[in-house]
């Protein structure tokens, strides 16, 4: 697979009454291809939030943007830019932050939390020494991590709740 320089593309969700951050590492093809966060059909991060707030799966990224905010939840991702081989987080290079002081000076957020052991990782080396925030680590809803059943992601995300 070739590795291509991505800019990050989608703005970040959020408004002043959000109380958690929830970060990614960066979209995937197939995300970019739909225009909004965990698009990959088998993404389990929509039914997951779904589930633990008895909703609906949201489906359109409008419908997904508007239980973002109705549940008080901003969404974005660590990275701004870096150099990427399709989806896979591990071939992640040259990697370039983004600046999440434009949420956390715009919201009073309680928690952070990073999708995926990469996402941590990239937000302990590049945001959390300017914040002094630590994230917390949830498990990764890709499709790649099928190891994790649903079941357990929703329990392990069940701790969002705790700051809402």
């Amino acid at each position: 697979m070739k590795t291509e320089r991505i800019t990050h593309a989608f703005s970040p969700v959020f408004d002043s009454e959000s109380r958690i951050l929830v970060l990614g590492t960066m979209p995937s093809p197939k995300s970019r291809e739909l225009g909004f966060y965990y698009s990959h059909p088998r993404n389990r991060f929509w039914p997951v939030l779904a589930e633990i707030f008895g909703e609906e799966i949201p489906g359109t990224p409008e419908e997904k943007k508007n239980f973002c905010l109705r549940h008080k939840i901003a969404l974005w991702d660590v990275l701004k830019e870096c150099e990427i081989e399709g989806a896979s987080d591990s071939s992640i290079k040259n990697a370039v932050p983004n600046d999440i002081s434009i949420i956390l000076n715009s919201a009073d957020i309680k928690a952070i939390f990073a999708t995926g052991t990469t996402a941590a990782k990239l937000y302990k080396k590049f945001i959390e020494p300017e914040t002094k925030i630590p994230a917390i680590v949830l498990p990764s809803t890709s499709p790649a991590n099928a190891k994790v059943k649903f079941e357990e992601l929703c329990e392990e995300y069940k701790i969002i709740l705790e700051y809402l």
